[in-house]
Order: structure tokens, then sequence, then C-alpha cells
């Protein structure tokens, strides 16, 4: 069971959780172990609000298949448990950073006492560069 919110949960069933060989160095353990996970999680078919569900699915993720199932391989950790934990957190957070809206960006009009400050300076600046040149005596 994977809780998202306090009134969200995932159940056990909805996850699909297979252990395999990890890649990479790692010597006997690597060749005999399977440390690494593969997890997969169906959106369409999963207990999520449909608002999540929808969210999810507009995400331009690499994890996301085109068929709506969330993908994440977890080989970090050495042991079993520690990559079950990573991948399910990993999970967690893709599914609340769909959720989360940006903020709408207001435009708002520079201040009249901003818009003088930025014109005097322009002029000064233009001032002291009018000052340069070759010197006629």
């Amino acid at each position: 069971m994977l809780q998202i919110t306090h009134k969200i949960i995932i159940p056990d069933s909805e996850i699909e959780i297979s252990a395999i060989r990890s890649q990479g160095a790692g010597g006997q353990n690597v060749n005999k172990v399977s440390t690494a996970i593969h997890l997969r999680f169906d959106i369409v078919a999963s207990s999520l609000p449909t608002f999540y569900k929808q969210q999810l699915l507009k995400l331009n993720d690499r994890r996301i298949t085109q068929e709506g199932v969330i993908v994440i391989k977890a080989q970090e950790h050495r042991s079993q448990e520690k990559n079950r934990q990573e991948a399910m957190d990993r999970l967690k957070q893709l599914i609340l950073s769909a959720v989360i809206l940006p903020q709408i960006r207001r435009s708002t009009k520079p201040t009249r006492s901003s818009q003088k400050k930025r014109l005097d300076s322009k002029s000064k600046r233009g001032q002291i560069k009018s000052t340069r040149g070759p010197v006629i005596d």
C-alpha cells in the first residue's frame, strides 16, 4: 500500500513489482542475486482520482509509456528492499509532481518612479558616452 496523500492510497495489487538482476559492476553479487526492482503501474486501470490520471497522462515523461503505464527501474542500492522502497518513493514523487499546477503569472506594470529611474540612468550613460571621443583643440 502506497500512501500518496492522507486521502489517496494506492493498494499493492495495482503496483506490479518484479526483481531483476542489476547492471554494471558488482562482482559475484550482481551475477547471483536479483536486487534491482522493476515497477509497473497502470495509470488508466488504477484507483486514482480522474484528475490525477489526466495530469499524469498529460506529462511528457520518458517513464510513462504510450499505453499509460509508468515503468520505474531502481538498482542504486545493493539490497532488494532498499531498491523496492526507492522505486515506491519515485512513483509517489512522480504522482505528486503531476498534480502540482504551476502558478499563473500575472503581468504587472512598472511603477512610474522605476520607469523614471531607468530613463535617467539611460540618459546619464548616454552623456558619459558622448563625452568620449576625439579631443578637438
